[in-house]
């Protein structure tokens, strides 16, 4: 006996089933199968894909109970054998791990920029319901390869500066066609992306005040490809200069984070030290290199320099000179507090010492003298 005997197209479905209750990688660990690497087939009434060897293999044990199911090596995988009976039986085959053609990248763009046309807005809206809408308009594609495409249009938006989905980090390995698709939609649409950024710096009050659990690591961003330079863009479109100048941001930032210094010295049963901590911008305005005195639990001083921003966590930001240099001279006594989510619901991470071990720095101006005449 062996697969063509399949003649059922409920044992298929049953082994769907299967797949669908217990996973992926289960599945494919329990029947013994690797993941397909080309071709897929598609419950055609849900648009979910599945390991189409995988799936004949399991389908053979329910169909054939008292045969049990079939392994890898019990029968050969491809067009002339699993994929004739899968079609054979009315389900629809794929064919995957090929570059996206025009007409899905352009798809994929559009549904892109409407999600974040709401993110911007404050407009709820449903990303498994974008994705699986996705999946039957392009029906060779997965629901883990649409978000895989949806983080290669964060990367494409955060290598040029813009704001990008929060739910989708930047993910690097970007195809070519999708780079140009996507730069020629910003360069289409630049007075609605600029709509985009002035929703998103309009919103310059906290989303909430509750401090626990807004900590967090570091993040730790994709490599970017090598030799790669930003594009250049209108200074209107560039939205960590924009966060920089927004002086109600920065500022409310900054209030947010003299309220985490007292809820941490606190927590850190130090609530003595809350008296000294002084909001040095504030008071004496820019120019000191840090925003805020503060202070660790064992009283040595802590300088904070507050960065905020309602893009997410990897969103870029500006570093002036001065900053620099006092981050160098203050070492791990001074902090980059980077606060990010700010109108939504705000969470910090903390870089501490001198910021040029922690961030990649890139020179966007110069301040220009005339040349001296030499004879």
């Amino acid at each position: 006996m062996g697969i063509k005997d399949i003649r059922d197209a409920a044992s298929i479905r049953e082994a769907m089933g299967e797949f669908d209750r217990v996973g992926r990688t289960y599945f494919l660990e329990k029947y013994g199968f690797r993941k397909s690497r080309e071709f897929m087939v598609r419950d055609q009434a849900t648009g979910r894909l599945y390991d189409s060897k995988a799936i004949v293999g399991a389908a053979y044990g329910y169909a054939f109970p008292e045969a049990g199911p079939l392994r890898a090596s019990d029968f050969s995988g491809g067009e002339a054998t699993v994929d004739t009976l899968l079609t054979g039986l009315g389900f629809q085959v794929v064919r995957i791990g090929q570059d996206w053609t025009l007409e899905e990248v352009r798809a994929i763009v559009a549904d892109y920029f409407e999600m974040l046309r709401y993110e911007a807005n404050g407009l709820p809206y449903n990303k498994s319901e974008h994705n699986a809408a996705l999946q039957t308009r392009l029906q060779s594609r997965s629901k883990a390869s649409i978000e895989m495409k949806h983080q290669n249009i964060s990367a494409i938006l955060d290598q040029l500066g813009l704001p990008y989905i929060q739910g989708y980090k930047p993910r690097s390995n970007v195809q070519e066609l999708l780079q140009k698709v996507v730069i020629d939609e910003v360069q289409r649409s630049r007075a609605e992306l600029l709509k985009i950024i002035d929703a998103l710096e309009d919103r310059t009050t906290p989303g909430e005040r509750n401090y626990r659990g807004v900590l967090i690591a570091p993040p730790v961003p994709d490599a970017a490809p090598q030799g790669q330079r930003r594009k250049r863009l209108p200074r209107k479109l560039d939205f960590a200069a924009r966060d920089e100048h927004n002086r109600r941001l920065g500022r409310s930032g900054e209030t947010w984070v003299m309220d985490f210094e007292k809820t941490r010295l606190i927590g850190e049963s130090r609530p003595d030290l809350i008296s000294g901590i002084d909001w040095i911008s504030d008071r004496c305005g820019d120019g000191a290199g840090y925003d805020i005195l503060s202070f660790e639990p064992n009283e040595v001083a802590r300088f904070i320099e507050v960065k905020t921003t309602n893009g997410g966590a990897l969103t870029p930001f500006i570093v002036s000179q001065n900053e620099l240099e006092f981050s160098e001279e203050a070492e791990d006594a001074f902090c980059l507090y980077r606060v990010f989510d700010f109108a939504r619901a705000p969470r910090l991470f903390i870089l501490r010492g001198m910021l040029s071990a922690s961030v990649h720095l890139e020179a966007i101006d110069y301040r220009a003298r005339l040349k001296a005449l030499h004879a």
